[in-house]
């Protein structure tokens, strides 16, 4: 900015979202966790007692907690995924992005085959027979859902035996790994849009992109101000797409959209004015949407806003909560096959408080040893094999020095849920 439009933006902003979201001196990482915590939060109450998740009702059925909370991981990734994109070259990205959900994912997967579901087979059963000879077995369950789209939901019948014997209200094992497949489509995107140097050298299709998916959002609330989002709109069927599998197309435009929005924000970030009117503003307008319609008309833009307002106008202590230890994913990842787990084995019959508290213990302490276990050391692997001093894109400017990447790399996302 020029002197004289510092001086006028002084008035009613702090300065833009580049001069203040930079590094790690921001909120992102305790956001991040609020997100995750509240996806599990959500949850309970529909797998411990197969009742609504928290938000339906307030939301006239326009969206609950949890799946909110996946917006708003999507418009955290478009931010910091996008900003990976921009300086790292294309191998780079991908491999960062990999090592990033790939790990942790894998490792779940096996635990949730390998020791929940056997435990809860006995505990339906009283014998394990049946169960690692099942078509639909603990190694098909890696096979099928290794390579992050989630295809099969179940383990040797497991859920399904217990929702017969009405022990459990959802026919999934860990059904939030739904999203990683759409969050790692928007990752592609976003390669793609790096290959060919539209991020770098023409930013304006990103809004064109923005533009067209809005349209698309939008088009179908216009008769219907309490419209769920994708569960309402019709204009496309899901698809078995060759190489991708099964997609929702109705999927990649909501979400997709929210992603959008971040990108958008990151790649215009020196003209985004961080007003805390403006954040104030946009926390009414979510709010009011929310209650009384049209919350993915302008909810969900105000929401990015809010979001972004919200990690750098945070007090400095929340700045310090999810900095180094990004714990979000895990919880992400764990939370649904720990409530699985445990109302099966009926500790849901001690009330919604007592089976939400041990349910976010168990999924944190899991989460923890993924990050410091998993997470953390495979993320130790992102500069394998690169020059000194940081990686060159093919046609891209050289990057930043090591301790420069490292200061900026805030794009440990958790979708995810």
């Amino acid at each position: 900015m020029d002197n004289r439009t510092s001086r006028r933006s002084g008035r009613w902003s702090h300065g833009t979202v580049a001069e203040l979201l930079t590094g790690r001196n921001n909120s992102l990482g305790f956001i991040r966790l609020v997100l995750a915590t509240a996806v599990v939060v959500s949850h309970a109450r529909v797998l411990g007692f197969g009742k609504t998740e928290f938000g339906h009702s307030f939301t006239q059925g326009q969206v609950d907690l949890g799946k909110w909370s996946v917006y708003g991981f999507f418009i955290l990734s478009g931010i910091l995924v996008t900003r990976s994109g921009v300086r790292l070259g294309l191998g780079r990205f991908l491999w960062h992005r990999a090592l990033r959900l790939l790990p942790g994912l894998w490792v779940c997967l096996f635990l949730t085959a390998f020791a929940a579901a056997p435990v809860l087979y006995w505990k339906l059963h009283g014998t394990l027979d049946g169960f690692w000879g099942h078509g639909w077995g603990p190694v098909e369950y890696l096979r099928s859902n290794g390579a992050i789209q989630l295809n099969q939901n179940d383990v040797s019948n497991v859920m399904s035996d217990a929702m017969a014997q009405g022990v459990a209200h959802d026919r999934s094992i860990d059904g939030a790994l739904w999203s990683l497949y759409y969050e790692v489509l928007c990752y592609g995107g976003v390669a793609l849009l790096a290959l060919t140097g539209v991020l770098a050298r023409a930013r304006r299709a990103v809004l064109l992109i923005a533009g067209l998916l809005g349209w698309l959002v939008v088009r179908q609330a216009v008769g219907d101000r309490f419209w769920a989002g994708s569960f309402d709109a019709t204009y496309f069927h899901p698809v078995d797409l060759p190489v991708l599998g099964f997609t929702n197309p109705v999927l990649v435009i909501y979400l997709g959209f929210a992603f959008a929005l971040g990108t958008v924000i990151e790649l215009y970030r020196e003209r985004v004015p961080v007003s805390d009117v403006l954040g104030l503003a946009s926390l009414l307008v979510l709010v009011l949407s929310a209650h009384y319609g049209f919350l993915f008309v302008v909810g969900l833009p105000a929401f990015a806003y809010f979001l972004v307002w919200l990690a750098i106008r945070l007090p400095a202590p929340f700045r310090r909560i999810g900095a180094r230890n990004d714990y979000s994913y895990g919880i992400y990842i764990y939370g649904f096959v720990v409530e699985q787990v445990l109302v099966i084995l009926g500790f849901a019959r001690w009330g919604l408080l007592p089976y939400l508290a041990l349910s976010l213990a168990v999924t944190v302490l899991l989460a923890m040893l993924s990050w410091h276990c998993v997470e953390k050391p495979a993320m130790r692997l992102k500069d394998l094999g690169g020059r000194r001093g940081g990686a060159r894109g093919a046609g891209r400017t050289p990057a930043a020095p090591a301790s420069a990447a490292e200061a900026g790399e805030r794009d440990k996302v958790a979708v995810r849920s």
